[in-house]
This record gives C-alpha cells, sequence and structure tokens, in this order.
C-alpha cells in the first residue's frame, strides 16, 4: 500500500497572509519562499510514515512550473529528502489538482493527506483512503468518505492505521 501526500500547505506552511494564502512562498521572492517554515510536526511525522510505509511514500502537488522549481528548492534548503528518508524521484507535479487521482491510480496509492476538500472530492472511488488536513471552514460538513486530520500532531495514528485495513 502506498501513501501520497499534498505538499502546499500540508507540508509547507501557509505564508504571511495566513489561511489559505501562500503569499510568502507563491508571491514573494525566493528567498521568502525558501525562508517559509514547514508545517509544525511535518518532518517528523513524514518521517515515521515513510518508515512505516517501507518508503512507499509519495509528495504529490499541483504547481505550475515556477512553483515547482520554488518547490524543489524549499525541499532541498530543509533538508526534507534527509530528515525524512523519502526519495527525490518520489516528488511529482501535476498543472490541474483533478490530476491529482491520476497520479494516485499509477502510482498505487491507497492513502491521500491534502488540505482542499476538491482534491480529495476527484480522488472519492479511485483512492480507498482520503484524509483531509488542517483547518476548515466550519461550513464544511463532515462526510463519512474522508477523515479529518487538523494537524500533523493528530495525522500518525489515523493514516498508520490503514496499513492495517
Amino acid at each position: 500500500m502506498n501513501l501520497g501526500i499534498d505538499i502546499g500547505r500540508v507540508l509547507i506552511a501557509p505564508g504571511s497572509g495566513g489561511g489559505k494564502a501562500d503569499t510568502s512562498f507563491i508571491g514573494g521572492s525566493l528567498a521568502d519562499a525558501l525562508e517559509t517554515p514547514p508545517m509544525e510536526g511535518a518532518f517528523d511525522a513524514v518521517a515515521r510514515l515513510v518508515d512505516a510505509f517501507e518508503r512507499r511514500v509519495w509528495m504529490v502537488s499541483k504547481c505550475g512550473p515556477r512553483v515547482q522549481d520554488r518547490t524543489r528548492r524549499w525541499l532541498d534548503h530543509h533538508a526534507f529528502f534527509d530528515i525524512t528518508g523519502l526519495r527525490r524521484d518520489r516528488v511529482v507535479f501535476c498543472l490541474e489538482r483533478p490530476q491529482k487521482a491520476n497520479h494516485c491510480e499509477r502510482l498505487g496509492i491507497a492513502s491521500f493527506i491534502d488540505d482542499r476538500l476538491d482534491v480529495l472530492e476527484a480522488m472519492r472511488g479511485r483512492v480507498p483512503h482520503l484524509f483531509l488536513f488542517g483547518e476548515q471552514p466550519p461550513t464544511l460538513l463532515k462526510a463519512d468518505w474522508y477523515q479529518r486530520l487538523r494537524s500533523w500532531n493528530e495525522s500518525l495514528l489515523p493514516v498508520l492505521a490503514t496499513l492495517v485495513r
């Protein structure tokens, strides 16, 4: 069983605009982007998941070429691969959010963590275990086809539980 994890607002913290804004990372300078912090507890949690999933973990992100370059530089700047044990060739990008579902099918991803409900909706019926990450609007209705993960601190147990299902 393989695990997929989004990058923006799941691994990389929101920029200076807070909330859903990625202003420091996307709209600021390269230096601003590189100084954008990771989400609290993300690197430790990803390292533990990489071990538990026996290195079958993929980072799957939607962004254009400019942000893809910034993302790769950010991962290197923060020593992400050294800290987590994730292989560099396990980072894939797409240009449209629904394409993440295609990547998941191609890569055999059975569990996916993302901060966007529309991404998870596109995966519904194609990826068995879906996790909605981070703070969400209070108007978001709870559904039985995904699990909420408010932070990396509460993410490990529900995601690890998919290994025994």
